[in-house]
């Protein structure tokens, strides 16, 4: 069943005199935004999804880019929200989600002097793959890295699924003293000395983790380039977390959702279908008004639409620009908007339809029959290689040597691409919004494709020569067709000072909207930020059925 197109039944409160009112209105059709509005319907109330796209899902959405491919419009990749309780809670298995592990999950190419890494869901063969590839110190100092930084990955997933306060935080840590080191004394002196070591660990960069722990560049710079896809470089502080979630995959892989990155979003449709919840594609919203004691979200087509709370799960800026256009005072608006802090981009995908998947060289014998197509194909072998490219986009040019993660999917689901033919999904860092010298993203895309695919052939000889389709997204194409203001597929930079009770602004960071009463925030603009994980949606969600 799919979410009705009809206006609220006549059971739906009204609490002003004509202006039937539902009990929530989402603007944006996002995987977050759906998940509110998933959660809501469960609960019996009245909802409303309003998306300016005529697709919903937003960066979670897969179509038809090419003669019988089903190409992903945004992630790939599923990590977070198979961590998440949103799949168990929403029972979305119910509703036609399937995931396929991708084990391996990842794999670092060969070099010529070191054999590939491949990490598997099983520890044990991960690290004899490290040990084959740079040596026996840094296998087991893997082994013992993900001993210590397992559970402080799942206390930072815990903290991502309710509202970010200080206290909240500092709960979900709670515990966490055993996984550090002191040599204080004294009951007082060994728990005051391990939680200072504790939280400097976590707030100190992924490349200070790195050297901490490794010696061997390529295993650095193979986890240095997972961490890095958040955003921030791995010189940043704060890092150090993006990094150790990897040690979260050994209990349970990335998953490709069967039929593509959308079929999460249209198990979502087909969850809030079942609980009567409705979605209205194509129009936007233009405004969000206060109307009575109620809100009223206008549309780009003339519709009015009005509910009693309205979940804005769009971009925060696109909010403020909805709330500033409703009357919220100017001033206010125009001082979160100057604080919050969108970038100037992070990357750009290259979508590839081919008649064979990349032939990487020197792989191991023992890979299962996909080989290491079901990974996230961590194409950097030297952490030098991912400064120069942030240098690079630093000063407004396209790097020589993107950073690049390859995903070749349709060996592990065959529904993605025809007969014969494979879909290679490419998601590479860093390019810049904003280029230099007065050069756009028409001029400069094509010459930034090459590259990528030329890092493709580097790790995988004569990969470039089985391309028979290519469509591009440079960042301002992201921000065209997906809304991702400033082509920041996170919204707002992941920076430690734009995260948790911070993000997007410290107004903001409780979801709520200070002066306007029953408008809730979600999307990737707010915590725990981007990615695939539901939990801003979840979040909002619950907010929103405390109100009655």
């Amino acid at each position: 069943m799919t979410p009705s197109s009809t206006t609220p039944s006549s059971t739906t409160p009204s609490t002003t005199p004509g202006h039937p009112a539902v009990d929530a209105i989402v603007v944006g059709a996002g995987h977050n935004g759906l998940v509110a509005a998933a959660y809501l319907a469960r609960d019996g109330r009245s909802v409303r999804v309003l998306e300016r796209d005529d697709v919903a899902g937003g960066a979670v959405s897969t179509i038809e880019r090419f003669p019988g491919y089903r190409v992903d419009r945004g992630s790939s990749a599923h990590l977070m929200i198979r961590h998440s309780p949103v799949l168990d809670e929403l029972a979305l298995t119910d509703h036609g989600l399937r995931y396929v592990d991708c084990d391996p999950w990842a794999f670092s190419p060969a070099t010529d002097n070191s054999a590939p890494i491949i990490f598997r869901t099983d520890l044990d063969a991960t690290c004899t793959s490290i040990e084959r590839a740079v040596g026996t110190a840094d296998a087991d100092a893997y082994r013992r890295f993900v001993e210590v930084w397992r559970p402080r990955a799942r206390s930072v997933m815990r903290s991502f699924y309710g509202p970010a306060t200080p206290g909240r935080f500092a709960t979900a840590f709670t515990g966490l003293t055993g996984t550090a080191t002191t040599a204080r004394r004294g009951p007082v002196g060994r728990r005051t000395g391990a939680m200072l070591s504790l939280t400097q660990e976590l707030m100190s960069s992924g490349d200070a983790l790195l050297d901490r722990w490794f010696t061997a560049e390529p295993l650095k710079a193979a986890l240095a380039w997972f961490g890095a896809q958040s955003g921030p470089p791995m010189d940043a502080p704060g890092t150090a977390p993006m990094i150790g979630f990897a040690a979260l995959q050994h209990d349970i892989p990335p998953g490709r959702a069967v039929g593509g990155s959308g079929a999460l979003t249209e198990a979502l449709l087909r969850r809030l279908g079942s609980d009567g919840g409705e979605v209205a594609l194509g129009d936007g919203a233009t405004a969000i008004t206060r109307c009575g004691d109620h809100w009223r979200v206008e549309t780009a087509g003339g519709e009015q639409h009005c509910g009693t709370t309205v979940i804005a799960a769009c971009h925060i800026l696109t909010t403020l620009d909805l709330l500033a256009a409703g009357g919220l005072p100017a001033q206010t608006v125009d001082r979160w908007r100057s604080q919050i802090v969108v970038g100037d981009g992070i990357g750009m995908a290259v979508r590839l339809g081919t008649d064979a998947l990349p032939a990487y060289r020197d792989l191991p014998s023992d890979l299962p029959p996909h080989g290491v197509h079901s990974a996230l194909g961590l194409l950097v072998t030297d952490r030098a290689q991912l400064r120069r490219a942030r240098a690079a986009a630093s000063v407004g040019e396209s790097p020589e040597r993107p950073a690049c993660v390859s995903m070749g999917y349709s060996a592990i689901d065959p529904t993605l691409a025809p007969p014969g033919r494979h879909l290679v999904n490419v998601w590479a860092q860093w390019h810049p919004y904003r280029l230099a010298g007065g050069r756009t993203w028409a001029q400069a895309g094509p010459g930034a494709a090459a590259a990528v695919v030329a890092e493709l052939d580097r790790h995988a000889p004569g990969f470039g020569d089985h391309i028979e389709h290519m469509h591009i997204q440079t960042p301002d194409e992201l921000e065209r067709e997906l809304g991702l203001i400033g082509g920041n597929i996170m919204h707002v930079e992941m920076s430690i000072d734009q995260m948790f009770f911070w993000r997007p602004h410290p107004d903001l960071s409780a979801h709520r909207v200070p002066g306007a009463d029953g408008i809730l925030l979600a999307g990737a603009s707010t915590h725990p930020g981007g990615g695939v994980t539901g939990a801003s949606g979840r979040i909002s969600a619950h907010l929103a059925m405390r109100r009655r």
